[in-house]
């Protein structure tokens, strides 16, 4: 890899961004394509479904035979809320490689017994999640269901472009949750962007199914293209 492709793959890398390097198997040319570029590039068809899926892989394209290494950041989750179902979905995501932090201020909640092996942020949202460095690879849940904490948790990932943020509660719930951002600065589409009630409707009761339904859907969002994300829906 030439010294100036490893550069800008390092700087992109760095900033959590992805990036895919294109490799001409046949001579040996390499070119890098950032995220920002994928949709005006002659490959984007293929960069764009490799980069969903998260792996590296062959394409032959006009006769040539190219591989797609794709460098993709790590995928988090956020969960705002130490409750029973944060017990059960913490671990089901480090399962699937997600970098898991959980925040909430209430200690009785928020203890290492119940949530071994897991990063464990015992403060109110605008101290424990600056530093968390929320971004657009990351997912984040709200499931306290106390407005106290869960309302500025989800302004905050609406400032960060999180690919997928989640809040549970009835609809009536959320038609509540739903005044109170507004009244707070919350434009229709973030609003738009919640899903709530939270995780794919699979008909799940217990903490544990729950949690499965809300991996799906988070799953969803970051793999199927955006037509078949509304048919998940």
């Amino acid at each position: 890899m030439k010294l100036e492709i490893l550069k800008e793959l390092n700087a992109e890398r760095a900033a959590r961004r992805p990036v895919i390097v294109v490799t001409d198997t046949a001579s040996g040319e390499q070119r890098l394509v950032k995220a920002r570029d994928i949709g005006s590039d002659p490959l984007r068809a293929e960069l764009a479904k490799q980069l969903r899926m998260g792996k590296s892989g062959n394409v032959e394209v006009g006769g040539k035979k190219l591989f797609l290494n794709v460098y993709a950041p790590t995928a988090r989750l956020v969960i705002i809320g130490a409750v029973h179902i944060s017990q059960a979905l913490a671990p089901l995501a480090r399962s699937l490689d997600y970098d898991v932090a959980i925040v909430d201020p209430r200690t009785a909640f928020a203890s290492p017994e119940r949530f071994p092996d897991v990063k464990l942020i015992a403060e109110w949202p605008d101290i424990a999640l600056p530093p968390l460095n929320v971004d657009h690879y990351t997912a984040f849940v709200a499931v306290t269901h106390d407005p106290k904490i869960d309302d500025p948790a989800l302004l905050h990932a609406f400032a960060k472009d999180c690919f997928y943020i989640g809040a549970l509660g009835s609809r009536k719930t959320h038609a509540k949750r739903v005044e109170r951002l507004r009244a707070q600065g919350a434009s229709e589409s973030d609003i738009a962007r919640i899903h709530a009630p939270i995780g794919l409707d699979i008909g799940a009761v217990s903490p544990a199914e729950i949690a499965v339904s809300i991996m799906a859907e988070i799953t969803a969002q970051l793999r199927l293209p955006p037509r078949e994300k509304e048919q998940a829906a």
